[in-house]
């Protein structure tokens, strides 16, 4: 193709003409990065339609197809540049001041997502004065032809007539160092490890392989070094008056680290950066002098693992009980990335450098089993031991599912993890003191931040504002919450199984229900507690609104709306509360009735462990009531940035498509930074949207889609080695789970898929489905019983239904597909059993 006569032969690197089709893939990718404000060395492209006149003028199109590589250069150098494009790229070189520059060929079929070129055309560095500029662009030309580059071309697709090449002409950095930054790890894919590799001088020596590079993995969210390799680098490639040329590193500086930390961070800094403005993972290249980096080249990293599914990065035990009850469905890619950032704070002890604690399976939420069963093996417990301490929290482990240990070595663990766990105990200790604080002053502070963010028209605010305020919120929340969770653990863990070889499961059930901290209920209860308080005119509407409008089913989910911002939603749950004809309030008066009858029958029986029973019974009534308090506010604060996420939707004219942004990405965005494709990303996330839940346990390799497909899919458990849990679990007619609230009592079966079907439930029905969460909570007075595939002891269901007097059975698996709308059952929560009738 010919370029037309107008068309400009040379642009300033920022230009905004500067774009693939006139800059080639590494032009219009350095363009962009000086656009956003990155330290991109200044310099000035040569463009493709240069290119065109060049090879139109001279005839060479025809001849340039078959001839081998030094024929194509012959050709090349027997022809002149126009005289018009030479002046030109003559005009912008003096313009730069005439320095020692690098110039380096662009083509337009080069780093794109799909194919990254990388070494296909030729770069030319430390070339000086303007004839020779000028000759090194027809060199970098000529390269386009060379049989390497053409061998690839053909090789995935790309015919001849659809390519051209530009030229980059830059100031070439007198570089100290330099080296390669992934903004994921480009082994596993993992997002949250950015590696780096550094060497000495300038890049070439690592380019080549002549070095060993030191290796540095960077914690991607804050820049710390998670871990450290530092390489022997014997040469270092210099400038010299002849050109780069390799050159000995001294003995003392070749094991010597290239970055230090604070170096790294910086480093990591722009790596996130780079990534939000594309909105993917990639390949930097970057240099650095007298302290000061510069980013020379940055491309899409190819060939990433599927990164809505952590379960192809190893042989792994996943679960999604416990967490998995708060955040059910498939995340967007906003939740994702604000889940990581509270994963980051409120579970810092679940990672290691190189493995991470918690991932997504099919978009969703799991823990990682394994690695946490093998932090507490360094630290001598058995791994009965810790299915045992981590049944309440997580449910039990079937017998026959292995927990596959993860390769640790116990002194590096113990080395990691040990400084990481007193640091984080410290901090627990000192935001426990803050945390009534937190808890008091927060709902003022998110409602200040909505109103805030709702008057403001300006995008470049609203992203200071979430760098600014709410970011920091979000963290605060997450470490209030961790420091809840973890005031002591002892109690959640232990008090139900000690009550049980004490008392029998019915009387343990009784104690730790009906339970009051300073006259207050669990916030779990709150929604319904408040309905029966509006109901007797003790609250108004807003009063109620306010405390429990932003707990929903889906109140992690930034996407999707919060009860209060629809209208009616007060007066359809109280309609619902008055048909079902029962009273929250007295519901709980029969449990705490029922609590005092066994506490009379524990002191009769033991007097003698009276106190310490009392002592435990209040440990646990306040750790739980402290937990949940906690998480309040943090569900409070997501909806503060779904309100953010909203308006930065007017301000860019995303609208619902910024959720498919990551928080920063957003930021970017209305920084001014170019939106990124999102195509496939929205694709994905309504393929994974459009499955049914996944089994609670899986092991291994897990195709989300493979699985849905399978007409006898066990909604249980998976593993990918494993044949029987790819049969049906048995079909008979009992199910079982783990007792969750006591008490026997039979009822017709209503399957529900999720609390937006309540309208269905009737009065007096058995309430069966995958699993419960606050959400819910407004539908239990309306039940006879309560039966989840996904629960334990400590989860959702399983607490309310013992603060209401109703039978539950959780965790069963398999509750689901066996039992069916219509059948008719025998609920017994303290044997954890659920029989079908005839």
């Amino acid at each position: 193709m010919t370029a037309p006569a107008t068309a400009p032969v040379v642009l300033d690197l920022a230009d905004p003409a500067a774009d693939l089709a006139t800059a080639g893939g590494k032009g219009g990718s350095l363009a962009r990065l000086a656009r956003a404000g990155l330290p991109v060395p200044p310099g000035f492209h040569v463009t493709t339609a240069a290119y065109r006149r060049f090879v139109a003028e001279h005839d060479l199109g025809g001849r340039l197809t078959g001839t081998d590589g030094p024929g194509v250069a012959a050709l090349f150098a027997a022809h002149p540049v126009p005289a018009d494009i030479a002046d030109a790229i003559r005009a912008a070189y003096a313009a730069l001041g005439s320095p020692a520059v690098a110039v380096r060929s662009s083509a337009t079929a080069e780093d794109l997502p799909g194919a990254s070129f990388a070494g296909q055309q030729d770069t030319f560095l430390d070339v000086r004065g303007a004839d020779a500029v000028v000759d090194a662009v027809r060199r970098c030309w000529a390269s386009l032809w060379t049989d390497r580059a053409v061998a690839y071309r053909e090789r995935i697709g790309i015919a001849p007539e659809d390519v051209a090449l530009a030229v980059v002409v830059q100031e070439l950095v007198d570089a100290d160092a330099a080296g390669v930054l992934f903004t994921a790890d480009p082994v596993t894919g993992a997002a949250d490890r950015m590696v780096v590799n550094a060497t000495w001088g300038l890049g070439e020596s690592l380019v080549s392989g002549a070095v060993t590079p030191d290796e540095l993995v960077l914690d991607a969210a804050s820049g710390a070094v998670r871990e450290r390799r530092t390489g022997e680098k014997a040469v270092l490639t210099a400038r010299t008056p002849d050109g780069p040329a390799e050159r000995p590193v001294p003995a003392a500086r070749r094991a010597e680290p290239v970055l230090d930390d604070a170096a790294a961070a910086e480093l990591a800094g722009l790596g996130r950066r780079i990534a939000a403005e594309y909105g993917g993972p990639m390949d930097v290249e970057w240099t650095r002098a007298r302290g000061a980096f510069s980013i020379v080249q940055a491309r899409p990293v190819t060939g990433l693992r599927d990164p809505w599914n952590d379960s192809l990065t190893g042989d792994f035990l996943w679960t999604n009980t416990n967490l998995g009850e708060a955040i059910p469905d498939v995340m967007t890619p906003a939740t994702w990335s604000l889940v990581q950032i509270f994963m980051g704070r409120a579970m810092r002890t679940l990672s290691l450098p190189g493995y991470r604690g918690y991932g997504i399976v099919g978009g969703r939420f799991y823990l990682n089993m394994s690695l946490a069963m093998s932090l507490s093996g360094a630290v001598g417990v058995s791994q009965k031991r810790f299915r045992s301490l981590t049944e309440n929290v997580f449910g039990r482990l079937p017998a026959h599912v292995a927990i596959p240990p993860v390769p640790l070595s116990r002194w590096r663990v113990l080395r990691l993890l040990v400084p990481n766990t007193v640091a984080f105990l410290r901090d627990v200790v000192r935001n426990l003191e803050r945390l009534p604080e937190h808890i008091a002053t927060n709902p003022a502070r998110c409602a200040a931040l909505i109103a805030r963010i709702e008057a403001t028209t300006d995008p470049g605010e609203l992203a200071r504002l979430w760098v600014d305020e709410l970011r920091p919120l979000v963290v605060l929340g997450s470490d209030m919450l961790a420091a809840a969770g973890r005031s002591d653990p002892v109690a959640l863990l232990t008090s139900q199984k000690r009550l049980r070889k004490l008392v029998g499961d019915a009387d343990a059930a009784a104690l730790t229900s009906g339970l009051t901290v300073d006259g207050d209920v669990l916030a779990s209860l709150g929604p319904i507690v408040g309905l029966a308080r509006l109901e007797r005119g003790e609250i108004d509407e807003a009063t109620y609104a306010e405390h429990y409008g932003h707990r929903s089913p889906h109140e992690f989910e930034v996407s999707l709306p919060r009860p209060v911002e629809r209208p009616g939603w007060i007066a359809e749950q109280i309609a619902a509360l008055r048909a079902a004809g029962t009273d929250a309030l007295a519901m709980l008066e029969r449990v705490e009735a029922a609590n005092r009858a066994a506490w009379d029958r524990l002191v009769a029986a033991h007097p003698g462990k009276v106190r310490a029973v009392r002592a435990r019974l209040d440990r646990w009534a306040r750790a739980e009531r402290g937990r949940e308090q906690a998480r309040t506010e943090v569900v409070r604060t997501f909806t503060v940035v779904r309100a953010l996420l909203l308006r930065a939707g007017e301000l860019t004219g995303l609208g619902d498509d910024v959720f498919m942004l990551a928080i920063d990405e957003v930021a970017a965005v209305l920084r001014g930074g170019t939106v990124p494709d999102l195509t496939q990303r929205r694709a994905a996330y309504d393929r994974y949207v459009a499955l049914p839940a996944y089994p609670s346990l899986i092991r291994g390799r897990f195709d989300p889609f493979a699985w849905a497909a399978d007409p006898h899919r066990r909604g249980d458990v998976f593993s990918a080695d494993d044949p029987a849990t790819a049969a049906p679990t048995p079909s008979d007619d009992a199910v079982t789970g783990f007792p969750g609230a006591s008490g026997v009592v039979e009822g017709v079966v209503r399957v529900l898929r999720g609390a937006e079907e309540g309208d269905r439930l009737r009065t007096g029905e058995v309430l069966v489905t995958t699993v419960t969460n606050v959400g819910w909570t407004p539908l239990f007075p309306r039940v006879a019983a309560v039966v989840t595939d996904v629960g334990a002891p400590l989860s959702h269901a399983a607490i309310v239904a013992r603060e209401l007097g109703i039978p539950a059975v959780v965790g069963c698996g398999n509750a689901t597909t066996v039992l069916r709308t219509g059948d008719r059952v025998r609920v017994d929560g303290g044997r954890g059993t659920v029989e079908r009738l005839s």
